[in-house]
C-alpha cells in the first residue's frame, strides 16, 4: 500500500509603512478613519484562530509619519520603551526590518526600539563594520536573518533587507557610523548562504523596498537609482521562495520568476497574507512547498472590524497626551490673509500664499537668497485663522532638515526643467499630472516651487525647453552666477531625481526639522503677514 505523503501549511502575515497609524484616527480633524494597527491587530487576531501556524512581520516604516509618531519622539524618553514597540510586542510580532524612515529621529531612539522589541529587527545591509567580502557585513541591528521552526518541523529562514538609498535622503548625524550595502548583493549573498548551512524548507525575504520595473512586461518603470529592486532580485537570486515589499506604499500582489511577491500598502490600510502548503518527501521527509498563495486583507473589506482593546489600552495615555499638545494654539493670521490651501493641484500652478509663508521660514532660518520647496502632502490644507501645533504637523508631515547648496543659474534652469516633467497636456490641452509621477506610487513631493526668482514653465515645449521665462529682480537669471538655495535635505541629496544637486557645495546644513522651525517662526511673527505673491506661474 503506498504511503501518501503528509501535508501541511502555514501562513504568513506582515505589515508595512504604517507610518506611527496606530489607532484609527485622521489626526488633521480627528475624525475617525478605518485604518491603523488597532483595527489590523484584530484582524491578526482573527488569523491566528484560523491559522495557528503564523509568522507576523513589520517590514518596516513603522516609528515615524503620524503626529502620534512625532509626540512621541519628542516627548518620550529612550530610557522607556518606545509605546509603538509596546503594540508589536503585544501583537506577538516574530521579527521587524528597518525602513529608511525608522532613522529620521536619530539612532538613540531607533536603538531603544530595538532594545526594547520582544523580537528581532533584521537587517542584514545595515552594517557598522563592513567587511572585505562584497555584500556582507557585521549587522548593526539585531542579526540577517532569523530561522523559525514550526511545530510540524517545517524550516522558515527569514531574511531581512533595506534600500541602501538610505544617505541619500537622510541628515548624515542621523544615519552617523552606518554603512548602507547594495541591498541585491547582499541578499544574494545570504541567500546563498542560507541555503547552504541552514537548508530551510521555506527562504523569505522581507525587504524595505519595492519594484522597479513593471510585475508584468519587466519593462522599467522608474529612473533605475537602485533605490528598489524587488524585480531585479526576483529575477537574478535563485533560492527565494517569497517576496515581502513595501516603501513605495502599494497594493499588489504577484509571481516573478517563480518567487511570490506582494506589498500591504500603508497607514495601516491592510495586511499582507501569503499562505503556503507543503507536502514530506516520502525518501528524505523535507519539506517541499506545493503551494504559494498572496493576498491583501485590506481593511476596506471589513467594514464593521473593531478596533482591538488591548492595542487601544497601551495607547490611551499617549493618545491624551499626543491630543493636548496638538491643540496647543500657537499663533493667528492677520486681518484678511488666508493661507488655507482649497486645491492642491491649483496651488502648484501658479504662487499661493501658504507656500509663500513656507519660503519666509527657510529664508529666515538660513539667509539663503533663493528657495524651493514642495508640498508634502495631499491632504495638507494649510493655515486657518487660528493655528495649533496640529496645524503645523498635518502640513509638514515629514522630520526634514534644511540644506543650503551654491548653484549656478544653470543648475537652477536645470532643476526647473526637472520639475516642469511633473505636468503634460491632454488630448484636450489641458495641464495634467504626468503619469509617471503618479506610478509606480504618487510623487507630488517632487514638484518644487520656487521663492528669489521670477518664472513661467510652458507645458506647450518639450521636455527640457519648458523654462520660459527665468528672472531675478526683473533681470535675466546669469546663468554663470552663484546663488545661495535653500530646500529640505532629501531634495539637496538629489532625491527626486534633480541631479543637479548632489556634489555641490554646501553653505548650510540645518539640524532643527521643519516643523519646529515653522512653529517657532509663527510664535515669534504674530500675528502672520499674508502677502500677495504672483512670481512664477504654469501655463500651456
Amino acid at each position: 500500500m503506498t504511503r501518501i505523503p503528509p501535508t501541511t501549511n502555514f501562513d504568513i502575515l506582515f505589515t508595512s509603512d504604517l507610518h506611527g497609524a496606530i489607532r484609527p484616527i485622521h489626526y488633521n480633524t480627528n475624525a475617525y478613519r478605518h485604518a491603523g494597527l488597532s483595527l489590523l491587530a484584530s484582524l491578526i487576531r482573527q488569523e491566528r484562530e484560523r491559522s495557528p501556524e503564523l509568522l507576523l512581520i513589520d517590514n518596516g516604516d513603522l516609528l515615524q509619519g503620524s503626529p502620534l509618531a512625532s509626540y512621541a519622539a519628542s516627548h518620550g524618553s529612550t530610557a522607556q520603551t518606545h509605546p509603538f514597540i509596546h503594540v508589536l510586542n503585544e501583537l506577538g510580532y516574530d521579527a521587524a526590518v528597518m525602513g529608511n524612515h525608522e532613522f529620521n529621529y536619530g539612532q538613540e531612539l531607533l536603538r531603544g526600539a530595538v532594545e526594547g522589541s520582544s523580537f528581532p529587527w533584521l537587517s542584514a545591509n545595515i552594517a557598522e563594520l563592513p567587511l572585505a567580502t562584497e555584500g556582507a557585513g557585521i549587522p548593526a541591528f539585531g542579526e540577517p536573518y532569523l530561522i523559525k521552526t514550526l511545530s510540524t518541523g517545517v524550516k522558515v529562514a527569514l531574511l531581512g533587507a533595506t534600500t541602501h538609498y538610505i544617505p541619500n535622503w537622510e541628515h548624515p548625524k542621523n544615519i552617523e557610523g552606518l554603512h548602507f550595502m547594495n541591498a541585491m548583493d547582499t541578499i544574494r549573498t545570504w541567500v546563498k548562504y542560507i541555503r547552504e548551512h541552514e537548508q530551510p524548507d521555506v527562504l523569505v525575504v522581507s525587504y524595505h523596498g519595492g519594484f522597479e520595473c513593471d510585475l508584468e512586461t519587466g519593462e522599467p518603470a522608474e529612473r533605475l537609482t537602485g533605490e528598489n529592486q524587488a524585480y531585479a532580485i526576483c529575477r537574478e537570486i535563485d533560492g527565494i521562495d517569497i517576496l515581502l515589499t513595501g516603501h513605495q506604499h502599494r497594493q499588489l500582489t504577484g509571481e516573478i520568476h517563480g518567487v511570490t511577491v506582494i506589498q500591504p500598502g500603508f497607514n495601516g490600510s491592510g495586511l499582507g497574507q501569503v499562505s503556503v502548503q507543503l507536502q514530506q518527501s516520502p525518501d528524505t521527509d523535507k519539506w517541499m512547498v506545493t503551494e504559494k498563495k498572496a493576498k491583501l486583507l485590506l481593511l476596506e473589506d471589513y467594514p464593521d472590524l473593531k478596533p482591538d482593546t488591548a492595542v487601544m489600552k497601551l495607547t490611551n495615555e499617549l493618545e491624551a497626551s499626543a491630543q493636548t499638545w496638538l491643540d496647543q494654539p500657537i499663533g493667528e493670521v492677520a486681518g484678511d490673509g488666508d493661507l488655507s490651501i482649497s486645491s492642491a493641484t491649483q496651488l502648484r500652478l501658479q504662487a499661493h500664499p501658504f507656500i509663500d509663508f513656507v519660503h519666509q521660514v527657510q529664508m529666515e532660518a538660513t539667509g539663503a537668497q533663493l528657495s524651493n520647496t514642495a508640498m508634502l502632502s495631499e491632504e495638507a490644507r494649510g493655515f486657518g485663522k487660528q493655528i495649533t501645533v496640529r496645524d503645523v504637523l498635518s502640513n509638514f508631515i515629514y522630520p526634514n532638515t534644511l540644506t543650503v547648496l551654491e548653484l549656478s543659474g544653470k543648475d537652477i534652469r536645470e532643476a526647473l526643467e526637472q520639475t516642469a516633467r511633473y505636468f503634460e497636456l491632454n488630448i484636450s490641452g489641458e495641464v495634467v499630472v504626468n503619469p509617471a509621477y503618479m506610478q509606480p506610487k504618487p510623487q507630488h513631493y517632487n514638484y518644487d516651487m520656487w521663492a528669489g526668482i521670477e518664472y513661467e514653465l510652458n507645458i506647450s515645449q518639450p521636455v527640457g525647453s519648458r523654462v520660459v521665462k527665468l528672472e531675478r529682480d526683473g533681470k535675466p537669471l546669469e546663468m554663470d552666477g552663484t546663488y545661495s538655495v535653500v530646500m529640505n535635505s532629501y531634495r539637496a541629496a538629489g532625491g527626486g531625481d534633480y541631479a543637479m544637486y548632489p556634489g555641490k557645495k554646501v553653505l548650510h546644513e540645518g539640524a532643527t526639522d521643519m516643523a519646529a522651525l515653522v512653529e517657532d517662526f509663527i510664535r515669534r511673527n504674530q500675528p502672520l503677514q499674508v502677502r500677495e505673491v504672483h512670481n512664477w506661474k504654469v501655463t500651456n
